[in-house]
C-alpha cells in the first residue's frame, strides 16, 4: 500500500472483515495481519473484486528477523522449501526497502543456494512468489502463489521504462493498468479517451492497436496529433456525447474532477459504447472522506458498468484505478 494510504487500507480491512482486525504497521508502507485477520484466500478476494482498493501485494510471512540476525542462507531456503507442497522447478523471488533501493543483496542471498537445488529463480512470472522486505531494523520473508500477490512486482512497487516518445507522466498509470489486470485490449477497436490532453493515455491506446478519439478543449503533443489514427476533438466531453455518432470498444478517463461527477460522464458514455465495452477511469482521492467518496463513484458507476477491480496502483499517487465492462 501507499505510505499515505496506509490507514485507509486498514480501515478497508476492518470494514471487510471486523473491527476486531488487528494490523501491526511494518514500515511506512507494510503492515502485518497479527490477530482475527481473513485468510490469505479471503483477503486477495476482496482486493481482485475491488472490495479492498488499497492493498497492491500480498504474502504469507514466514519469518522475521533482526538485520543482523538473518539465518545463513542455505536456513532460509529450507523455511521456505518446507511450505511448498512440491518440490519447485522455478521461483520468484522479489526484494525491496523501506527506501529507494531494491534490495538486491537479499535476492543474490536467495538466488545462490535456490539454484544449487537445480530451481530456476527469477524476479517475475512463476507461480509462487518469495518477498524479501527489508527495513533499517527487520527482514521479513514472505511466500505465496501468484494468483494471490496482487502484483507480480516487489511490494506491488511496478517500475516502468522512461523514454523520450513519453509526452507524460500519466501515461505510467494507463501501462501499469493494462499490465496488472492484463486487460485485452480488441484488435483494431475504437477507443474515447476523456480528458486527453497532452495525449499520454491515446498514446498507450495507440499502441495498443486502436483508433482514438481523443476528446479535450486542450491541446495534443504534436507527437500524438500527427497520429493518423487519432482524432483529436477540441470539445469537453458532454459537447462531444451530443453530436458523436461512433460507437466505442474502450473508453478511458483520466479527467481531474470530483469523484462523483466523473462517474456521471461515464454514465453519459453509455450510449456511445458496444455492450461489454471496456472502462478504465481514475477517482481523484482527497477530501474529508477518501474512503467514502470513491466507493459512492463506483456506485454510481454500477448502474451501467460491471465494476471488475479497483486499486491504487503505484503510479495513481492519490487516486484509484477502476476497471469496468458496459452493461
Amino acid at each position: 500500500m501507499a505510505t499515505d494510504s496506509y490507514d485507509l487500507a486498514v480501515c478497508e480491512i476492518r470494514d471487510e472483515f471486523g473491527a476486531r482486525v488487528k494490523v501491526e504497521r511494518v514500515s511506512g508502507d507494510l503492515g502485518r495481519v497479527v490477530e482475527n485477520g481473513p485468510s490469505i484466500e479471503e483477503l486477495a478476494a476482496a482486493c481482485n473484486d475491488g472490495r479492498i482498493a488499497f492493498i497492491r501485494h500480498l504474502t504469507t510471512e514466514l519469518g522475521s528477523f533482526g538485520v543482523s540476525e538473518v539465518p545463513p542462507a542455505h536456513e532460509l531456503v529450507e523455511l521456505i522449501l518446507a511450505e511448498l507442497p512440491r518440490h519447485p522447478q522455478a521461483l520468484a523471488v522479489q526484494t525491496w526497502t523501506d527506501g529507494a533501493s531494491s534490495g538486491g543483496s537479499y535476492y543474490h542471498l536467495l538466488e545462490g543456494p535456490l539454484s544449487e537445488r537445480g530451481i530456476e529463480v527469477g524476479r517475475a512470472g512463476h507461480e509462487y512468489v518469495v518477498s524479501c522486505f527489508a527495513s533499517k531494523k527487520n527482514v521479513l520473508i514472505g511466500l505465496n502463489r501468484l494468483d494471490l500477490s496482487l502484483s507480480d512486482w516487489p511490494g506491488g512497487r511496478m517500475r516502468l521504462a522512461r523514454s523520450d516518445d513519453r509526452v507524460s507522466r500519466s501515461e505510467f498509470k494507463l501501462e501499469e493498468a493494462i499490465e496488472t489486470f492484463a486487460l485485452d485490449l480488441p484488435s483494431g477497436g475504437k477507443a474515447l479517451d476523456l480528458g486527453a490532453s497532452p495525449g499520454g493515455w491515446t498514446r498507450i491506446l495507440r499502441q495498443h492497436g486502436q483508433e482514438v478519439w481523443s476528446v479535450d478543449p486542450g491541446d495534443l503533443d504534436r507527437r500524438v496529433s500527427a497520429d493518423r489514427g487519432v482524432h483529436h476533438v477540441n470539445t469537453t466531453a458532454g459537447e462531444f456525447f451530443r453530436r458523436n455518432q461512433t460507437r466505442f470498444d474502450v473508453v478511458v478517463n483520466d479527467m481531474r474532477m470530483d469523484q462523483i461527477l466523473s462517474a456521471r460522464v461515464m454514465l453519459d458514455a453509455i450510449p456511445h459504447l458496444h455492450r461489454d465495452a471496456l472502462a478504465v477511469v481514475t477517482f481523484k482521492g482527497g477530501g474529508r472522506n477518501p474512503l467514502d467518496a470513491p466507493r459512492r463513484a463506483m456506485d454510481v458507476l454500477r448502474k451501467n458498468y460491471t465494476i471488475q477491480a479497483a486499486r491504487q496502483l503505484h503510479h495513481n499517487r492519490n487516486e484509484l484505478t477502476v476497471i469496468a465492462r458496459a452493461r
